[in-house]
């Protein structure tokens, strides 16, 4: 640690001990990151005083500003929601607007500006993936407190990069892995350690959509939207013409940027390799291409995918991608758990235990009673299951109050649940089964996937 990060952090830590609110500043204020500000001004603890975006109406909060393309490719779920359904600006909006106004809330459209702005305590990060890790760093060196949304990384090597700088410091920093505040999952997690239900060695779940048949349509290269500084969108990735099927949402569907291994799949991942007390895979297979879709879209993604990761241990957990077609690959809930008494169906509304009632044989059954537990309150007045990110940014602030790092989603369990999809998209990529060492965090033998651990930032970028 420098001395300038140890002043920093002691300044932070000084202060913290003697305030009752979390001054908040919000970089990345698009889809996700609009819906984590409404979250966090709900909590009594925050005060919003600063936003951060390179969209100009995103960051000044203008929705007729909003160019119409958008509109035209589809995106009206997946912008900003400043209005409600009736079109009336929702209440957060509406303050939001009266605090700008007022000057109470400052404007940034470069990051490091709101990093240097001595009135932010922390920082709530929800930029496309590929500037995570870049933005992690630099809040932490900052002296803010984290709260980074989930895929953390682009790479395995910017999640490793992330754990060890939050090492030296005093920062804390939190992941939203939402599951990880889910008082369904929590208890079921406590039930399963229990032994009541004995062991489980498999554990399967899938993203399940429908975009056939044209996917994200194609869209020839064009001008960026009018106030949307497109060189840094991209930041530390290859220059690239912009297209309106690649921002501001459909990034997902692009490998520079992310993926549905990525998108979708850490929170699922990261659910059951938690409830099996699982940290990393020792094999790692993935098969499947654009089944669907191919030659009518933009996306460089597979829209189906299989894959598969064994375990030291002897347990396999497997996370399926199905794009194409509304396949159901489980019986209910979003997250499958077996074993030879029962199998656990579990969702963030609660789980259901279904006992094994026969084998095969002359194996004894051991008696597991049928069981389901349902968390009304896992849900909010809207029926939505947000409820779990509530939690996870309730428990942030209070670290950021009371100086405890222990949060509910941990840098390096982001990480660790992170590195699944990377594994995964590698192994695809490559076309083989891998070997993963997990302490080293390299591949055994394999040099090619060695090289996908990372990739060369264009000039200029760097991991600190």
């Amino acid at each position: 640690m420098t001395r300038r990060e140890f002043v920093l952090g002691s300044a932070a830590l000084a202060a913290a001990g003697s305030r009752e609110r979390v001054r908040m500043g919000f970089i990345g204020v698009g889809n996700r990151g609009t819906q984590l500000l409404h979250i966090f001004m709900k909590n009594p603890k925050v005060e919003v005083v600063a936003l951060c975006d390179i969209y100009e109406p995103f960051l000044r909060r203008d929705f007729d500003a909003f160019d119409p393309k958008f509109f035209e490719w589809g995106l009206r779920g997946r912008i900003p929601s400043l209005r409600n359904r009736t079109g009336e600006v929702k209440p957060q909006e509406a303050r939001l607007a009266e605090m700008i106004k007022a000057g109470k809330i400052a404007l940034y459209k470069d990051y490091k500006a709101l990093l240097a702005d001595p009135n932010v305590d922390a920082v709530c990060i929800a930029t496309p993936d590929h500037w995570h890790a870049i933005m992690t760093i630099d809040a932490v060196k900052a002296g803010k407190d984290v709260y980074c949304e989930k895929p953390l990384t682009a790479t395995v090597a910017e999640g490793r990069a992330m754990v060890n700088a939050q090492k030296n410091s005093r920062q804390v920093v939190a992941v939203g892995l939402n599951r990880r505040g889910n008082d369904a999952y929590r208890e079921l997690k406590k039930a399963i350690d229990s032994g009541a239900y004995g062991e489980f060695r498999t554990g399967r779940a899938a993203r399940v959509s429908n975009i056939f048949p044209n996917g994200l349509g194609k869209c020839p290269p064009c001008d960026p939207p009018k106030g949307l500084d497109w060189d840094k969108w991209l930041g530390p990735r290859a220059w690239r013409p912009y297209k309106y099927t690649t921002a501001p949402y459909y990034f997902r569907w692009h490998t520079d940027f992310s993926s549905q291994v990525g998108n979708w799949g850490v929170h699922y991942l990261d659910a059951m390799r938690w409830m099996m007390s699982e940290t990393a895979p020792r094999f790692i297979t993935a098969v499947g291409g654009q089944y669907y879709t191919a030659g009518r879209s933009d996306s460089e993604i597979p829209d189906t995918m299989f894959c598969l990761y064994e375990f030291a241990s002897g347990k396999v957990m497997e996370f399926n991608v199905f794009e194409g077609g509304r396949s159901w690959p489980l019986r209910q809930g979003e997250v499958e758990l077996a074993g030879g008494d029962a199998t656990i169906y579990a969702d963030q509304r609660g789980w259901e235990v279904k006992p094994a009632t026969s084998k095969e044989f002359n194996n004894p059954v051991r008696k597991v009673e049928p069981t389901k537990y349902v968390f009304k309150e896992a849900l909010l007045d809207d029926g939505s299951a947000e409820s779990a990110t509530k939690n996870v940014i309730a428990d942030f602030i209070d670290r950021c109050l009371d100086r405890n790092p222990q949060v509910l989603c941990s840098l390096e369990d982001g990480h660790r649940s992170t590195c699944f999809a990377h594994l995964a998209n590698i192994a695809f990529k490559l076309g083989r089964r891998l070997e993963w060492d997990a302490e080293a965090e390299r591949f055994v033998g394999c040099d090619e996937a060695n090289a996908l651990l990372h990739y060369a930032y264009r000039p200029g970028y760097a991991l600190g």
